[in-house]
């Protein structure tokens, strides 16, 4: 997955986490928000091993 593809979808996921959130769903928003968030950290670091 390219880096363009990543940024949309952690964009995707945080904007859903937003949206749960405002229509009182908070555990969904909980983890949308965490999803976006551990996801971003693993997208974003190099890959090490190569």
């Amino acid at each position: 997955m390219n880096d363009f593809r990543k940024d949309i979808f952690i964009g995707l996921m945080f904007v859903s986490g937003m949206w749960s959130f405002i229509s009182g769903q908070f555990i969904v928003s909980t983890v949308l928000f965490a999803g976006a968030a551990i996801y971003s950290n693993i997208a974003l670091k190099p890959n090490l091993d190569s």
